[in-house]
């Protein structure tokens, strides 16, 4: 092996190695980061509030009014097929 192609090994080694330290050092902060949400879903629960109510609000803000009128208008859908609502909305 020549000393170019051993330093080009050296380097894509390197880089390997950056790539790989920072991504367990984002898993680190992302486990950080979850176990801190479950802590304020516990404070939330301890509060009296409904946490699976309160992650489906979560959930729900994360989406666009036409992305949930959608979503409503399909699961009205299923639930009339199966009998569990009277009649479905119109879509608009």
């Amino acid at each position: 092996m020549t000393s170019t192609t051993a330093t080009a090994h050296g380097v894509a080694r390197d880089q390997l190695r950056a790539f790989v330290e920072r991504i367990e050092r984002l898993e680190e902060e992302k486990k950080t980061i979850a176990d801190d949400i479950k802590d304020v879903y516990g404070e939330a629960k301890g509060m009296g509030f409904d946490t699976k109510i309160l992650k489906m609000v979560i959930s729900l803000r994360k989406k666009d009014d036409q992305e949930r009128m959608e979503e409503d208008l399909v699961l009205d859908t299923y639930l009339h097929a199966l009998g569990m609502i009277e009649n479905p909305p119109e879509a608009e």
